[in-house]
């Protein structure tokens, strides 16, 4: 049987909480300005913005998945893979507002619900980690990421 508790504590440690392995997904986009998350390491490369977007659609789906939900009701057109929007600060907030819609979903479900997509809400807690560690990294290519402002040689 799932541990409704531990389940959003792992949830919330990959996204705004203190967490052991150190920053987490918030923690990472706090303080990246516009220029910075539209910037390519590489081309062909995502960048931290499609990255948040891309985030933000995985813990839409884990939603949708554990509730029911219809298929294709997320915010914007699409699925993974997502253009940004207009705004930088719209899709940091898509990314909260989908954090806080997840979690209650998983506050509210039965515990047959949670045993069923037990796996896909602890997947999507390591898809933000895994994610926090590709933002970390294009920070710091970037310059923008590292203790002094530059990339360590």
């Amino acid at each position: 049987m799932a541990n409704r508790d531990l389940l959003l504590k792992i949830l919330d440690e990959a996204y705004g909480r203190k967490a052991w392995h150190g920053t987490n997904l918030r923690g990472s986009l706090r303080g990246v300005p516009p220029e910075t998350a539209d910037w390519r390491p590489a081309p062909g490369r995502h960048n931290i913005r499609e990255l948040t977007v891309h985030c933000a659609y995985w813990k839409y789906t884990v939603r949708r998945r554990l509730t029911g939900g219809k298929r294709g009701s997320f915010a914007r057109k699409g699925s993974n893979w997502l253009p940004p929007s207009e705004s930088w600060k719209d899709d940091m907030r898509l990314l909260g507002a989908e954090h806080r819609a997840l979690r209650s979903a998983i506050a509210s479900a039965s515990q047959q619900q949670l045993a069923k997509y037990e796996r896909l809400i602890y997947g999507v807690a390591a898809h933000d980690a895994y994610h926090t560690g590709q933002i970390q990294l294009i920070k710091r290519l970037r310059g923008r990421g590292g203790r002094r402002g530059r990339p360590s040689a």
